[in-house]
């Protein structure tokens, strides 16, 4: 009687760790394509720059360290994960100055070309908003089951880890202004 209860236990431990394993293969998976959901979104917003960059050269010379900035951040898919969330956040600085350098220029401002710009890197970085949220919910269901006992064991068994947020800065959140209302 009792090699059948421990043999009864043993299977129940063995089918829990193929259940765990399956469960850290899903959401490593899961990741890995909430990642690519972002990384299709920035590869559009990359692909917009240049276009941005040329409709605002002509109108900003002296504005060329922004522009040279924005220039050259756009796009390093080689890098390390926290690097290039720092080249994101970076590259989304830069375009949020260039949008507010452009207030300073109302014919740019004006121009067709500007606004179809600048509609359309408004809706990527939405876009990349929503494909964040969805990569750090992916992450976040992937570091808890890491991190809680007993699937730590199984884990640190098969090399499991936990994966890191992806924090940027949008080009697209700007400080809300400051209205001061007057006492009079």
């Amino acid at each position: 009687m009792m090699e059948w209860l421990i043999l009864f236990l043993l299977l129940g431990l063995l089918g829990w760790a193929v259940w765990a394993f399956n469960r850290f293969v899903k959401l490593r998976n899961q990741v890995k394509e909430a990642w690519a959901g972002i990384d299709v979104q920035l590869q559009r917003r990359y692909d917009l720059v240049p276009g941005l960059v040329a409709t605002v050269k002509g109108y900003m010379q002296h504005e060329s360290g922004v522009l040279e900035r924005v220039t050259h951040l756009r796009g390093h898919p080689e890098m390390p994960f926290d690097q290039r969330a720092d080249e994101e956040s970076g590259l989304s600085r830069s375009i949020g100055r260039l949008f507010a350098l452009a207030e300073d220029y109302p014919d740019l401002k004006a121009s067709e070309g500007f606004q179809q710009l600048h509609n359309s890197l408004v809706e990527i970085e939405e876009q990349l908003q929503y494909a964040r949220r969805y990569y750090n919910g992916s992450v976040r269901d992937n570091n808890n089951l890491v991190e809680s006992f007993p699937a730590l064991l199984v884990a640190r068994l098969f090399g499991f880890r936990q994966a890191g947020f992806f924090e940027i800065e949008l080009a697209s959140q700007r400080a809300a202004p400051v209205v001061g209302l007057a006492r009079g």
